[in-house]
């Protein structure tokens, strides 16, 4: 596997790796909980995520990983993830999904890694990147709109899930 890592001098990407689990489980709030992870983990779990995503790094596969790291012991602060196919996308868009622990929240680490995983979807390729937000997290819609995605459709999910959606294109330089 080609090991990506991206960097702004604050922020650095890079996909996530086994010895990352540890510092998820402890990292792991209710809101990630609710809002990315869709239930707690588990040490077998998070494992096999872990391996998952490795494997889609390895394969090229529609799906990547990050890990959101901080300082130069690369400290696990969160997850950005980038899906180049799915439920609602088109040819070309880019589904953007990110969360970070909550020591880690309000200090704008969450739009540099989503900046970031913008550039990396461009140079992959993608056309347009989108983040969906449901309509009671407005943390989430917060930083989309500080990366400079602009609000969408409202699209319902195959479970019934009501998300607004924010859209920026990649054709254009992102920073």
């Amino acid at each position: 596997m080609n090991e990506v890592k991206l960097s702004d001098g604050i922020v650095s990407l890079s996909p996530l790796r086994l010895d990352d689990v540890e510092a998820h489980l402890t990292g792991e709030d209710e809101l990630l909980v609710r809002w990315l992870n869709g239930g707690p983990g588990t040490r077998e779990g998070v494992e096999a995520y872990i391996r998952h995503c490795r494997e889609q790094w390895a394969s090229g596969g529609p799906f990547r990983a990050f890990g959101i790291r901080i300082g130069a012991d690369e400290t696990l602060a969160g997850t950005v993830d980038l899906r180049f196919e799915g439920e609602g996308l088109a040819p070309g868009q880019v589904n953007v999904a990110y969360g970070l622990y909550p020591s880690w929240r309000g200090h704008g680490l969450a739009t540099r890694a989503v900046l970031l995983a913008s550039q990396y979807a461009s140079s992959e390729g993608g056309e347009a990147a989108v983040i969906q937000v449901e309509p009671e997290n407005p943390a989430s819609a917060a930083v989309a709109q500080r990366a400079g995605f602009t609000p969408g459709k409202q699209r319902r999910s195959e479970d019934g899930t009501r998300f607004d959606w924010y859209i920026r294109d990649l054709r254009v330089a992102t920073q």
